[in-house]
Order: C-alpha cells, then sequence, then structure tokens
C-alpha cells in the first residue's frame, strides 16, 4: 500500500479540514457529560441526605421505646457503700441505708492430695448428689474438750490460747470456763469469735456407777464430824456420836435436794441444779453457765462413809469440775486456734471449724445433680472436670499450698456455689450402685452435709446480704436489693452506710428532648440546603424540585403537627404542650420552662409523646412490643382460652416416708417439639432414701432442674404437694410447647411417687384483640397482619374468660419518625431507590456516550475517506492540467 499524506497533492488542507468538521459532529459528546455530572450530582446529595436522615434517626434511639425514659434516678451519698437504679414504679424521696453484710457464696476445700492424677479410691461407680439449701439452727465452729486439770486452780497463763492471730487475755484469775467464754468474747469483734461455755457438770459416777450407790451411811460416832458442801453450799452435815444410817445417809441427800427445800434453793441461787439421785448412784450436778463445780467433803476426827465410801474411814474429799467452751465463728469462716496452751483451754491448734447442731433443707427452686465417678475419673482432675461438666450450681477449681518434700500434699480440690446466698449452701452426698456401698476414698474426699459428716472444710460461708432502709431490716441472696423500696433495686458493694435520694430525672429527659429538636433542625437545614432555592446566588440545590425530597419533608412536617392517639390516660397528645413548636421557617424550638412543667406535673405521660406505648385497663395484660404495621387506638380484648402449663398431677397420696431404691433412674422428657428433639428428654438420677411429701417434691424439681440440658434451654419445673397429699410437677412454661412427661427407667417406679397419675400439656392463651383475630403463643397474643393491631403483642395472666376491658396502643412521635427513617433509609427504601435509579441513568449515559464515540470514529474515517478521494482527484486533475498546459505549450511553438 502506498504512503498517503492528504493534501500534497492538492494543497487542501484535509487534517485541518476534518479536525473542524470532527469538533463540530463531538459537541453532543459535552451534553452526555453534564447530564452524568448532573446526576452523579443528585447521587451525592442523596447520600447526604441519607446521612442526615440517619443522624436524625440515631436522635430518635433512646425516645422510641418506654426503657429509654429513665423516670426515676438514684442517688447515693457514698458511691462505695452501694449503687441504685429505679423504675417509673418508684417514688421519690431520701432513705437511709446501712449495709452491714455483702452475700457471699460458700467455698469448701478437701484435704490435701500429692497428686492431681493419680487415682482415689478402687474405681467403684459411685454417684455424687450435689443439692443446694439453707442451713437451719446450730452454730458453725469449734467445739472444745473439758479444760485443763490444773485450770481451776492456776489459771491459764498469758498467752496459752490465740484465736485468729489475736491473743486473748487471760491470766491467773482464768479458772472456770465461764470465765474463759468471757475473755474470748472481749475479744470478739477483733477476731470475729465468740465462746460458748457449755454446762459444768460433776462427774456421772461420783456417787455410783451402774446405779449401784456408793455413797455410805455418814457414821460419827467415833467422835468426829462430817460437812458436804457443792459450790459452796453445804448440803448436808453431821454432829459428832451419830451412828451410821441415824445421820447423812443418800437418802437424806436426796431428800434434802428435792422440792422447795433450804438446800435446794441455796442451790439455786447459785445457779446450781440437780440431776438424778444419790440412792440411784446418778447424782450430779450442774451449772449452766460453764462455772465451776467444787464438791468437798469436810472431816473431823473418825468419820466413815460418805462419797465412795461405805463403812471405811473418810479422811475428806475435794473435787471440782471445770466446763469446757465451743469456739463460734461469726461469719462461718474457719477458725485459727493457737497460743502456747492451747490445749489447757481445751483446744488443739490448727485451723477448724465445721457445723455444730444444724439442720440441713434442700431449696426445690435450686438445681441439683449427680456426677458418676468411676475408674475412668477418679482423680482429682477428673472429678474437677466432672463437676464443672455438671452445671448445677458448683464449680470446682484445684488450688496448690505451695508445700513441697516428699511427704508433701499440696493439691486441694475447692467447691465454690454458683451464686451467693444462705440458700446455695451445699449438700454432698454419695451412693454406690449394684447393692455396693460407695467407694470410701470418695466418701472421705467429698462427703458434707452441713447436718451430719462434713469431710470437707468450709473456708467461706455462704452468706445473705444484709441491711437496714429506714431502719427496716431487710435481706437478699445476692448483692442486690430488691423490694425494699418500690421501683428501687439497691446494689451493695461494701459495708457501710448511706443515704440515698431518688428523684426524677428531669435532665436526662430534657437533654434527650433537647438532642431531638437539635437533630430535626440539623436534617431540615440539610434538607433546605439540597433542595431550596438560593435567590441571592440565583441557584437551586442538587435536588431542588425532586419529589423524593419533597414527600420526606411533607411526611416529617406531617407527623410533627399531628396529635398522638390512641393511649388512654394522658393529658399530653402533642408537642406544643411540652415547648416543641415550629417557627416560620419551619425550624424547631424549645420552651425549657414549659418543658420543666410538664416533667413536674406529667412527667410519666411525656413517654407516651415519644415512644411506642401500651395501656390497658386490666393490670393482668401488659403490652410487649409493636410492629411499624401496628395502628394506633383503643381496642378492646376478649380471652376465650387462658395459657396453660404442661402437668404431670399424681394421684396417689404420699406416705409420710417414700422409700427410692438404689439406681433410681427416670426418663424425663421437658418441653419437647414435634418431631421430638433428642436435647428436649434426659435422664435423672434420684438418691436412694426415705423421703417425707416435702422432701420428695424438692428431690425431684431439683433433680429436673439439675438437667444441664434443660436448664440451658430455660426449661425448668415447680413440684408441690396440695393440700390432698399428691405431688404435682409443673413445667414453668405455658402454652402448646409446655408439657411434661416422666417414665421409669430403672429401680422405683413412677407409681410409688404419681399413682396412676397422668400427664396434660399446656395450652396457649385465645382470644381477639379490638375484634380481630390474634395468634396465641403461651401467654402472648400477637395481633393478626393485615388487621389495625398487626404485630400488637401482649402478654395476658390472670384467670378471667371473656372481656377484659380495652388496651390502649400510641405511637409516639420519636416511634414514628424513627419507622418513616427506616422506610426510607432501608434496603428497599425511597432514598435507596431513588439512588439506585440515578446510578443506573449514569450507566446508561456511560453506555450511550460510549456508543455516540464509536459512531463518531466512523464518521471521521468517512470524512478522511471523502476529502482524501477528493484531493486525489483535484492532485489528477492538477497533473492534467499540467499536462495540457504543456502540450498546448508546444503546440504554440510549433
Amino acid at each position: 500500500m502506498g504512503i498517503s499524506s492528504p493534501g500534497i497533492g492538492s494543497g487542501i488542507k484535509v487534517d485541518e479540514i476534518v479536525s473542524k468538521l470532527m469538533a463540530v459532529e463531538s459537541a453532543p459528546l459535552a451534553d452526555y457529560d453534564k447530564k452524568s455530572a448532573s446526576y452523579l450530582a443528585q447521587v451525592s446529595a442523596f447520600g447526604n441526605l441519607s446521612g442526615a436522615l440517619g443522624s436524625f434517626q440515631s436522635s430518635l434511639s433512646s425516645l422510641t421505646s418506654l426503657s429509654g425514659f429513665q423516670s426515676l434516678i438514684s442517688t447515693p451519698s457514698d458511691s462505695t457503700v452501694l449503687t441504685a437504679t429505679a423504675n417509673s414504679n418508684a417514688q421519690p424521696g431520701n432513705y437511709r441505708v446501712n449495709v452491714t453484710q455483702i452475700a457471699q457464696a460458700q467455698t469448701l476445700a478437701s484435704g490435701g492430695y500429692k497428686s492431681t492424677t493419680s487415682a482415689i479410691g478402687l474405681g467403684g461407680k459411685t454417684t455424687i448428689n450435689f443439692s443446694l439449701g439453707t442451713v437451719s439452727g446450730g452454730s458453725f465452729g469449734i467445739t472444745g474438750t473439758a479444760l485443763g486439770a490444773s485450770l481451776s486452780s492456776g489459771g491459764l497463763t498469758p498467752g496459752s490460747l490465740s484465736l485468729n492471730n489475736t491473743v486473748i487475755a487471760t491470766d491467773g484469775t482464768t479458772r472456770s470456763a465461764r470465765l474463759l467464754a468471757d475473755a474470748i468474747n472481749a475479744k470478739s469483734t477483733t477476731t470475729g469469735v465468740s465462746a460458748k461455755a457449755a454446762a459444768t457438770a460433776t462427774s456421772a459416777t461420783l456417787f455410783g456407777a451402774a446405779g449401784a450407790s456408793t455413797f455410805g451411811n455418814i457414821d460419827t460416832s467415833g467422835g468426829g464430824t462430817y460437812s458436804l458442801s457443792v459450790g459452796g453450799v453445804e448440803i448436808a452435815a453431821q454432829a459428832t456420836g451419830v451412828a451410821a444410817g441415824a445421820g447423812v445417809t443418800a437418802a437424806s441427800l436426796d431428800a434434802a435436794l428435792t422440792g422447795n427445800t433450804a438446800v435446794a434453793r441455796a442451790l439455786a441461787d447459785a445457779n446450781i441444779t440437780v440431776k438424778g439421785t444419790a440412792a440411784g448412784g446418778d447424782l450430779q450436778f450442774l451449772n449452766a453457765d460453764g462455772s465451776n463445780i467444787a464438791v468437798a467433803e469436810a472431816v473431823s476426827g473418825s468419820v466413815t462413809g460418805g462419797i465412795g465410801n461405805s463403812g471405811t474411814a473418810n479422811i475428806g474429799s475435794s473435787t471440782t469440775a471445770v466446763g469446757s467452751i465451743s469456739l463460734i465463728s461469726a461469719d462461718g469462716s474457719p477458725i485459727t486456734v493457737g497460743g502456747t496452751n492451747p490445749a489447757g483451754a481445751g483446744f488443739t491448734a490448727g485451723v477448724g471449724g465445721a457445723y455444730l447442731g444444724a439442720g440441713f433443707a434442700s431449696d426445690g427452686t435450686r438445681t441439683s445433680g449427680n456426677i458418676v465417678i468411676d475408674s475412668s475419673n477418679n482423680t482429682l482432675q477428673g472429678i474437677m472436670a466432672a463437676i464443672n461438666k455438671g452445671g448445677f450450681g458448683v464449680t470446682a477449681s484445684i488450688v496448690s499450698d505451695g508445700s513441697t518434700g516428699s511427704s508433701a500434699t499440696p493439691n486441694h480440690l475447692i467447691l465454690t456455689a454458683s451464686d451467693t446466698g444462705l440458700n446455695s449452701t451445699m449438700k454432698i452426698s454419695l451412693s454406690g450402685t449394684g447393692g455396693n456401698p460407695p467407694d470410701s476414698a470418695l466418701v472421705d474426699l467429698l462427703a458434707y452435709d452441713p447436718a451430719g459428716t462434713q469431710n470437707l472444710s468450709q473456708k467461706a460461708a455462704a452468706a445473705d446480704t444484709k441491711a437496714t432502709v429506714n431502719g427496716i431490716a431487710v435481706t437478699s441472696s445476692s448483692a442486690g436489693i430488691s423490694g425494699a423500696i418500690t421501683g428501687v433495686t439497691i446494689s451493695t458493694l461494701k459495708v457501710g452506710s448511706s443515704t440515698l435520694t431518688v428523684s426524677k430525672d428531669s435532665a436526662s429527659l430534657t437533654s434527650s428532648v433537647t438532642a431531638f429538636v437539635k437533630a430535626y433542625n440539623d436534617l431540615s437545614n440539610q434538607i433546605t440546603s439540597l433542595g431550596g432555592y438560593n435567590p441571592d446566588t440565583k441557584t437551586g440545590g442538587p435536588l431542588l424540585g425532586d419529589s423524593t425530597l419533597r414527600n420526606l419533608q411533607a411526611s416529617i412536617r406531617r407527623q410533627l403537627s399531628s396529635s398522638i392517639t390512641g393511649l388512654q390516660g394522658t393529658s399530653l397528645t402533642n408537642l406544643s404542650q411540652i415547648g416543641i413548636s415550629f417557627q416560620k421557617d419551619g425550624s424547631l424550638t424549645l420552651d425549657t420552662s414549659k418543658l420543666q412543667k410538664a416533667i413536674t406535673s406529667n412527667f410519666n405521660d411525656i413517654a407516651g409523646l415519644f415512644a411506642a406505648v401500651g395501656r390497658g385497663s386490666d393490670p393482668d395484660i401488659k403490652f410487649v412490643s409493636s410492629t411499624a404495621k401496628t395502628q394506633a387506638g383503643d381496642f378492646p380484648i376478649n380471652i376465650t382460652q387462658l395459657a396453660t402449663q404442661g402437668t404431670l398431677q399424681g394421684t396417689a397420696v404420699l406416705p409420710a416416708e417414700t422409700v427410692i431404691d438404689a439406681d433410681t433412674t427416670w426418663t424425663v422428657t421437658l418441653n419437647d417439639t414435634k418431631p421430638a428433639t433428642l436435647a428436649n428428654t434426659a435422664k435423672i438420677s434420684l438418691p436412694a432414701g426415705s423421703y417425707n411429701p416435702s422432701q420428695l417434691a424438692t428431690l425431684l424439681q431439683s433433680s429436673i432442674n439439675g438437667v444441664s440440658a434443660f436448664s440451658s434451654a430455660g426449661a425448668t419445673v415447680t413440684a408441690t404437694v396440695g393440700d390432698d397429699g399428691t405431688l404435682k410437677l409443673v413445667s414453668t412454661r405455658y402454652g402448646s410447647k409446655s408439657n411434661l412427661h416422666i417414665a421409669t427407667a430403672t429401680g422405683t417406679d413412677i407409681s410409688a411417687v404419681f399413682g396412676t397419675g397422668g400427664s396434660v400439656d399446656g395450652l396457649d392463651v385465645a382470644g381477639t384483640i379490638g375484634g380481630y383475630t390474634a395468634t396465641g403463643d403461651g401467654q402472648t397474643l400477637t395481633g393478626s397482619p393485615g388487621a389495625p393491631v398487626d404485630g400488637l403483642k401482649l402478654t395476658v395472666a390472670g384467670t378471667t374468660l371473656g372481656s377484659r376491658g380495652s388496651f390502649g396502643f400510641s405511637q409516639g412521635y420519636a416511634y414514628q419518625l424513627n419507622t418513616l427513617a427506616s422506610d426510607y433509609l432501608g434496603t428497599k427504601g425511597a432514598i435507596t431507590s431513588r439512588t439506585t435509579g440515578l446510578n443506573n441513568t449514569v450507566k446508561d449515559i456511560a453506555k450511550q456516550k460510549d456508543a455516540f464515540a464509536s459512531r463518531l470514529t466512523d464518521i471521521e474515517a468517512r470524512y478522511r475517506a471523502q476529502y482524501s478521494a477528493l484531493d486525489t482527484s483535484i492532485a489528477s486533475m492538477n497533473t492534467t492540467a499540467s499536462f495540457l498546459a504543456q502540450q498546448f505549450a508546444a503546440m504554440s511553438k510549433q
């Protein structure tokens, strides 16, 4: 192909001509760019609008529901002692709170073990049952033995006894259990330990043994005299010259000690009582306050007979009965006993403590459970893992005390109740299987009963929070105290005193309302900026005249200008009543003085202006929630079926004692679904034993509630014994999903407890709201789709069928505006749709521009081809013209 250079042959400026022609042809490209820029500006504007509307919606978040209105605030004078929260039911006022004890969880510890992985016991299958309950009666401490014999004469030397590292002040005058107890109690504030002296008693064999009298008749016929005194009180005397049998005898002693005699009165004045008789050989003297009792025979001259003496010479005798004391821990903590001579006080040096004379009652509301220990897990680690997996309110850990050496046993199993409170005290029982006893080594490790064997040592006692509120004593199983002050929950932090002021939270409400007004004005300014016209610059916003923007602005103003309807018993129906009003420029203004007045006089009604609120004439019908489709209004309620619970009702009257055999397991199905769910069925093991009706109810309730799969799903039961003596188990859930079925797996048959009783599944609540159908789910009734009550959810309690009054529902301004904003901002909202449409238009313009640009290439090629051809033609003609000119010139010469 030849080289082409347009215009050279003819002189025509082909490139310049084509360039100018293409400039004219491509002029529409600028129009495409203008259109695209215009639409992109709108996309950006809608982005700004979306951001402003989103910010406005965020300002509504604290106002759209009742929970966003903190009606009252609670302010303690000492926030290190307690904090508190108040709801709308609280009453403003000042309260004095004195916290004397903070709730704590019980902690038990085992003795030491050398290894955490060595086998404990022989590996025989042992079931360990954990139950939680309350200790009653008795005390926690240490029972001492009789005081040292020398104490009555020499006292207890200084430094002999220390308790919890505090030395008890003793000296040569501390000669009785009573005086020692007084010395200990004088330090109880420091030690946390008090003492109680046991009653002092003379030896049971002092006046005889096995019913045979060894008090011989006194004989002073040989010229002597005799006197018998007890605790410094002379109870018998015999002058000289009296033959045996004619004076002091066992019978005469008994006569002097019986009835309203001078001797009996004198002993009573000395706080000494009498038990048994001299004639019976079991005479004892007792002093309830722990004072010593000295029994002395004073003899002069020749005397026969007396204590332990029959017909032989009596040279006189003297014995002193010394009592013992018990140490009592004020908070159930272990007591550390030390000192130079604790044995003289009846104690052994070391750390100890146990429940003394206490009872234990399982709490049926608390979970209990079993673990099985055998050769696969009979180590400290295996036991710990099994307990923690059980999930029945007890956690286990292993702690090393750091001791070393070949004989050291540093590892201790530590058990801690998951919850605080007195009703979280543990009881741990062990049983074997197949008629075999439990592994003795596991019994030694774990058996714990506050009313019996206590092989674990208590390191911290379960305790309730104790306090007084305005002088009234209150307790709580946790650090929180509810109900002492209506509508106020107190969280205790430490022992101490604080005043608590409950007042209206006007500042928070004012702040929320102010933020609402500001957010609206910010949105309004943004709308004006995007869609308004500036007469000074004679320019309009990027969304000037846009229907989406105009509709949003109109909808917001319409909602704010309308009144709230549907709510019963409120005097506030529009924003102007709390000081919010429109200005001429379309912005909102807040009159804070008018708002404060509304807060003072109509505090609880302000929530109805902003949030979705429901109130019924029947206090047993409560508002739960609503949806954007729920319409405001006043709706009559009619209930045709109350929600019921799944129940297993026994028919057998329980005997005084029901025996549960060893290896008894029952299969329990609780709140199962259709089709059935495996996790809703589990086996429970019932510890062997005899149970009265109350204990049996507690056992079943705690055993079922202790199944981790049930508790994880929130499924629980209650067990009660009716007035007719039958047992009833009830699922705590309501409705058609509430059911309870039990079958015997092994051991005692369920008929021994329930007779021929059967299970009845629960029913859902049924009825109408505002005359429209509603769907029941347990106690919850929800308005059906398509009706004005669509999505209105209520809980229905009480016992009444038929008409239940009316229920008023209103949608406050914040709730309505939040719904409106969601409609515009959602994935299918108006702003999203408009933005999507604009972006699609920009894409279409880009395609049109690309197509037009492609056509321009063809046009330019055509122009070049045409002008190149013209150039060639002109060049050819120029060549022909030149040839002809030459020929004509030649011809002219010729």
